[in-house]
């Protein structure tokens, strides 16, 4: 419920702060007053988009706060959904800057628009004369029968299922356009896979293979190399490893008489040891030196093949190669079991379809069953708003369509005459109909939905006399169930309200301000009877406005 609305520099208000009841609101002034920039300012505090323009004074920033009592709502999970803090009543704050820029608050936390926008829904509902057209729109339809019905709980279920099934079936496609991909390179890929499988490539094999042909490519060098080194070791006249025998001799002789000969003997017997082990290693080598004209061929055809899946598959060692190798074969893999994934994917699909069946078709009924009572319910308020030949043909179609509210398709017809044949409401039913259809749809909202607070205006439109008093009784009895403010030019309406504000102007040193003041009863008394008779206001429109409002 909104209890208070604080408006600073916006459009021809200063500052303008009124406090709001519940029970039915009303909200007059003559047409120019201001109460449209009202609506505006209540419209921007709720998110609509920010205009420069709309500031009184460039200089100084524009400042749109409205309280709204919100504790009998069940809005908690809302606010803990946004990350916002819940206060019982909550403060919504909107701030255009001098630079243009415009900022919101909810009790001080800044949020997006998307935000305040998704919460106005939930607090607020301005019904404007254009706002008739929705009852043309096929999903607002939906709405108003889905509320009779009750169907809430279904829908939202229903709509965890579609976006699930939705999202399955994005899958599947993405799986059916890889496979259909994957097929047209499968026999590329599966040649690919089957070249690097014979292969049989070793992560280390390249580097081996390198040396050993490195060695085999030069063993006539090293085949002279190593039989002169055992010359120059083991020659009984000038061989390193014969010396070396007589040296340790020598000085064996002499290590007793001193620790410094015995520690160069010793370094010497060191040295001996070290040579004999290179000698024996030497030998070995010499002896195993064999070359092979086969085994260079056949290392050198190996590592040619191995350069040349390097090259083809633009790496620059084995171990990169194997990695393709590895992609390759997951690519051939997927193809071979990609009917199995499409088959597992249609199986989750069909088994969300099939609840979603379920649930659509307790939609479906519940809808049924339900529009008997709607059409009574809007023709018999219809003919309280003198539209007593007015009908409705509301027909529900099952299909095999997955919609976002289930599966149904809504015919919603008019006939306002007699004998006359049902059409669209946009192309049968008047703008003053319209109004009249709008309220009864609202009242119909009222009693089968929550919402804290409806504002209308001017709802009124094209309607005066009896009727007039009809859609104040309406305005009445919704008022029992929720706060309702009116706009309104009919005195009739005007005098129902529990509460009555009025809109003006005034002029202040050469300057048009618009104002909004709650009127006392006197007050009513005279501004109804303007309403009856305009500014030379007549004794028996004073009579007649006491009269309303008793």
């Amino acid at each position: 419920m909104l209890t208070q609305l604080s408006i600073n520099n916006y459009a021809l208000i200063n500052h303008l702060s009124i406090d709001f009841s519940s029970g039915l609101s009303i909200i007059t002034g003559e047409t120019g007053a201001g109460k449209s920039i009202l609506l505006g300012a209540l419209g921007l505090v709720l998110g609509n988009r920010a205009d420069l323009s709309s500031l009184k004074d460039t200089t100084t920033k524009c400042v749109v706060e409205a309280k709204v009592a919100i504790s009998n709502y069940n809005l908690q999970d809302f606010f803990n959904s946004v990350d916002l803090d819940y206060e019982a009543e909550t403060i919504i704050r909107r701030e255009i800057l001098p630079s243009g820029k415009s900022r919101a608050f909810v009790n001080d936390t800044p949020v997006t628009l998307s935000v305040l926008n998704e919460l106005r829904t939930k607090l607020i509902d301005v019904h404007s004369q254009h706002q008739t057209m929705k009852l043309s729109d096929n999903n607002f339809q939906f709405t108003i029968l889905d509320a009779l019905a009750k169907n809430a709980a279904r829908i939202d279920s229903y709509k965890r299922g579609f976006v699930q099934l939705n999202k399955l079936r994005k899958e599947l496609s993405k799986l059916e356009a890889q496979q259909k991909e994957s097929n047209q390179q499968y026999e590329y890929n599966l040649h690919l896979f089957k070249e690097l499988e014979e292969a049989k490539i070793i992560a280390d094999e390249q580097e081996v293979l390198e040396e050993k042909l490195e060695k085999l490519n030069n063993i006539e060098a090293i085949k002279d190399n190593l039989s002169e080194a055992l010359e120059l070791t083991v020659n009984e006249e000038i061989g390193i490893q014969n010396l070396l025998n007589t040296l340790e001799n020598r000085l064996t002789k002499i290590s007793s008489f001193s620790k410094e000969y015995q520690e160069i003997s010793e370094r010497v017997t060191s040295v001996k040891i070290e040579i004999d082990d290179i000698v024996a290693e030497l030998e070995n080598a010499n002896e195993n030196v064999d070359f092979n004209p086969n085994e260079a061929e056949e290392i050198n055809d190996r590592l040619q093949l191995l350069y040349n899946l390097q090259k083809k598959h633009v790496v620059n060692s084995n171990k990169e190669l194997i990695v393709v190798f590895e992609e390759i074969s997951d690519k051939v893999v997927a193809v071979e079991s990609a009917d199995e994934f499409i088959n597992k994917k249609q199986k989750e699909i069909d088994s969300v379809s099939e609840k979603l069946d379920s649930v659509a078709e307790k939609i479906t009924k519940a809808r049924t069953t339900a529009i008997p009572k709607l059409t009574k319910e809007l023709q018999i308020l219809l003919t309280d708003l003198g539209m007593e030949n007015a009908r409705f043909s509301i027909i529900i179609k099952p299909t095999k369509n997955y919609f976002v509210n289930g599966k149904d398709e809504l015919e919603f017809l008019f006939s306002a005459n007699k004998g006359g044949n049902f059409g669209e409401l946009k192309k049968v039913a008047s703008g003053g109909e319209l109004s009249r259809i709008m309220l009864s749809v609202k009242k119909v909202l009222s009693e089968n939905t929550q919402l804290p607070t409806i504002i209308f205006d001017e709802i009124d439109t094209g309607v005066s006399g009896e009727v007039s008093n009809k859609i104040a009784a309406i305005m009445q009895q919704m008022s029992n169930n929720m706060q309702v403010i009116a706009i309104t030019h009919l005195p009739q309406i005007a005098a129902k309200g529990s509460n009555h504000y009025k809109v003006y102007k005034e002029e202040i040193k050469g300057v048009t301000t618009t104002n909004l003041k709650e009127l006392s009863t006197e007050e009513r008394i005279i501004e109804i009877a303007e309403m009856l008779s305009g500014k030379d206001i007549s004794d028996s429109a004073l009579t007649h406005a006491k009269e309303l409002l008793n």
